[in-house]
């Protein structure tokens, strides 16, 4: 087969794949990501706090478009993605770097690497324009966070993470893809810590929505 027949039968199948694509925001077809969709991934930061108080700042809410690109991206193989959600991430991460910071996603379990094949707070760190630090690892197996109720996320990960290195005082920034109470964040926070980092902003992709009637 000559060059010019496999460009020509990559371009059809390029064609092809956004013919059979649907928009990850609201299903249009042949697109992967409609213009309405994307102005909806426009940040809007706000601050959250986790349940030992550490405060938060998420570029988006979880609903809507968005939280149909995320599931997208971590639940579909979409990578493409991770690009204008990178964006978003980084109005919220980009503020928050002091000098000589470590920009420390929240580990990714085994389990969810293997199904995947890519560490989605990680990606999305790297689309943000940071590089992103691997020193956190999971020590334990813990449940699922989505299975449990609110109550009960805490207990699930506590303890359950270690720094792989020390830090001797130098400065970091936990990231983490989506915080619905803040738990992992929490438990990320304090082993870093232990670790010797001092953890000087926290941030996320997206928050869950706040309770109805909430000022």
């Amino acid at each position: 087969m000559g060059i010019t027949t496999r460009i020509g039968a990559l371009v059809a199948e390029t064609g092809a794949l956004l013919l059979a694509a649907s928009c990850a925001g609201c299903e249009h077809p042949g697109t992967v990501l409609c213009d309405s969709c994307l102005g909806a991934l426009a940040p809007v930061p706000r601050e959250v706090r986790t349940p030992d108080g550490l405060r938060v700042q998420a570029a988006l809410v979880l609903d809507g478009p968005a939280a149909s690109c995320i599931r997208r991206l971590k639940g579909a193989g979409q990578t493409v993605l991770a690009r204008p959600l990178g964006a978003a991430l980084a109005a919220v991460l980009l503020p928050t770097l002091v000098p000589g910071a470590w920009v420390i996603p929240v580990p990714t379990s085994r389990a969810a690497f293997r199904r995947r094949g890519y560490r989605v707070p990680e990606l999305l760190v790297r689309r943000a324009g940071v590089e992103p630090q691997r020193v956190l690892a999971v020590t334990r197996r813990v449940r699922d966070q989505r299975e449990l109720p609110a109550a009960a996320r805490s207990d699930n990960v506590r303890g359950a993470m270690r720094a792989r290195r020390q830090g001797h005082g130098a400065p970091a920034v936990v990231v983490d893809d989506v915080v619905t109470t803040g738990a992992t964040l929490d438990e990320s926070t304090r082993a870093l810590t232990a670790a010797g980092f001092v953890v000087v902003g926290a941030v996320a992709l997206a928050a869950t929505p706040a309770p109805t009637g909430s000022g």
